[in-house]
């Protein structure tokens, strides 16, 4: 099986020409995926005014400026709208797209931006919760003709999602680096489980985790893409996310690394790019990186 090799594009402290730049390149040049994430701050938050686009539209342009890559968000935040305006927008996007979008959703973390956006900021247990009672809806509303739901968070009647996605398997995610209750969310639901910034041991470990809730769940693994997100910092530029999660250093180094992580058992890697873009090192690792694990 070809590991699959992505890109993690956030909409933040680029100029949006440059950002339509780097989704072209994406496409163009044989990357598997795109995606966006989901903030109203940048991040690391240094300074609010730093600019920061949104992430629904955000997704949605990329999916209008491509033709090749999967597209897609990891993660958007479950609590910033509603189920049912999500899985809509997913179905729209999907439309944009030709069938190539992927929607990945989490339970968010960024405390200042629930805050100053009037969120509050619940507990991470009450977050968790109420991803899932989202997820569900979502599914329902992507495949089921009517979606009925009665929860703590959430109640829908009689809700009609149409038109349905042109992918009628468009693959729903779920991100984190939770060790317990995040694999067993994405053995329930998911079609897809991100985990972002991991090293390859702690990888093998959340796949571990993931089969055993699948187990317990019944419900095939095999059924579930994974992928992880990665810094990239080539060079000697100095990682601004966990270090021991990212490609730092030589060409030869990410190779090596990329391979612990196809050893750990995931089937994809997506390099997150932060501004500012260097693309010299984007090619380098195109030309010489990327296409050691095509084939």
């Amino acid at each position: 099986m070809t590991f699959k090799i992505g890109m993690h594009a956030g909409p933040q402290d680029l100029a949006i020409d440059e950002l339509k730049r780097l989704w072209r390149y994406g496409d163009d040049n044989g990357y598997h995926w795109i995606s966006v994430w989901d903030h109203f701050y940048a991040n690391p938050l240094e300074d609010r005014n730093n600019p920061c686009f949104e992430g629904v539209a955000a997704m949605a342009g990329l999916a209008a400026l491509t033709s090749r890559v999967r597209v897609g968000c990891l993660v958007f935040c479950a609590l910033f709208r509603s189920p049912g305006m999500l899985a809509k927008a997913a179905v729209t996007i999907d439309h944009l797209s030709g069938g190539r979008a992927e929607i990945g959703i989490g339970a968010g973390w960024l405390e200042q931006e629930f805050r100053d956006f009037g969120y509050g900021f619940p507990a991470l247990g009450k977050r968790l919760d109420q991803l899932e009672e989202a997820l569900t809806i979502i599914r329902s509303l992507l495949h089921d003709e009517v979606t009925n739901f009665q929860g703590e968070y959430y109640q829908i009647e009689n809700a009609v999602c149409s038109p349905k996605p042109l992918n009628p398997n468009l693959r729903l995610w779920v991100g984190g680096r939770g060790r317990d209750r995040t694999p067993g969310i994405a053995a329930r639901h998911a079609d897809g489980f991100n985990m972002p910034y991991l090293p390859p041991a702690e990888v093998a470990d959340r796949l571990t985790r993931l089969r055993a809730a699948c187990e317990l769940a019944d419900r095939d693994p095999a059924e579930i893409e994974t992928s992880v997100n990665v810094g990239f910092y080539p060079g000697d530029r100095t990682p601004d996310v966990n270090p021991e999660g990212s490609l730092v250093g030589s060409t030869q180094q990410a190779i090596d690394r990329i391979g612990e992580y196809v050893e750990s058992g995931v089937m994809g890697l997506n390099i997150a790019l932060r501004p500012p873009v260097d693309w010299e090192a984007l090619q380098q690792f195109t030309e010489e990186v990327m296409v050691q694990f095509q084939s």
